[in-house]
């Protein structure tokens, strides 16, 4: 191959990393050497205390330093749906690992807004935020992940993974998870009645625990896409945790080749 047919290769693979999910033939990110920090919220529209801890979430990347990696999660949960309202993004699936999460960092309670980074409890999120993904970016990651995305057939996303963790650790569990930014509700009712409330990085696709035996998994699924899902707002994000202790070894999301 020529140098001039190579740097044409080069140029075209360069412009279909910044295409949105809804444009892109494929998109692949690899979680770097140092541990990016996953940042958990469980909130709910059903809760009057949730919005400023939301408005947090979507404005973390700004408020962090240019270096910080960081992989943020808004996972809502439904128990506050019998209030008055019932939560639209709500999953059972996150009331049940934020159960499970309180219970890893031993504490026998669960509450809106509630943020975990990187599988540990954090109460100070409006001050502690910023030191807390220092910390763990300052650290060498105990796993490596590389994820793939691609357009499927039907309105489908075609999700690709492989996953190793540091030292064949046999208690390791890989996640997917699809989220999308730029929603937006007006609550009718419960405390945040006749309010319009947005979010971002809200987990509409989850996929695991998916084991790593002998320290390794490779992982392949199609995820519907209904037609009601902004394909320009849409992002992958993988991670392995303890399976254990809940701590999480290592992030990365398709946001940084899918130029979101």
């Amino acid at each position: 191959m020529d140098a001039r047919a190579i740097a044409v290769n080069a140029l075209l693979a360069a412009t279909s990393s910044l295409l949105p999910l809804q444009s892109f033939a494929g998109c692949m990110a690899q979680s770097g050497p140092n541990t990016a920090a996953l940042v958990e919220l469980y909130t709910s529209e059903g809760c009057s205390s949730c919005p400023p801890a939301d408005r947090q979430l979507s404005g973390l990347k700004q408020a962090l330093d240019s270096a910080a990696v960081v992989v943020p999660l808004s996972l809502h949960v439904d128990y506050w749906d019998y209030i008055g309202w019932k939560d639209p993004f709500a999953q059972e699936r996150f009331t049940e690992r934020q159960r499970w999460l309180a219970q890893a960092n031993h504490q026998g309670i669960v509450y809106t807004p509630h943020f975990f980074v990187s599988g540990r409890e954090l109460q100070s999120w409006k001050g502690g935020l910023r030191d807390e993904v220092r910390r763990l970016n300052a650290k060498p990651a105990e796993a490596q992940i590389r994820i793939e995305a691609m357009q499927g057939a039907n309105d489908s996303l075609t999700l690709s993974a492989d996953a190793s963790a540091r030292g064949g650790n046999d208690r390791a569990e890989l996640f997917l998870a699809v989220t999308e930014s730029g929603l937006t509700s007006k609550v009718a009712r419960g405390e945040n009645g006749g309010v319009t409330l947005s979010h971002d990085h809200v987990v509409r696709a989850w996929i695991g625990p998916i084991p790593l035996a002998g320290g390794k998994a490779t992982v392949r699924r199609e995820v519907a896409l209904p037609a009601s899902w902004n394909r320009a707002q849409l992002n992958v994000v993988g991670f392995v945790e303890d399976a254990r202790s809940g701590k999480v070894l290592q992030a990365v999301a398709a946001q940084q080749c899918a130029g979101s």
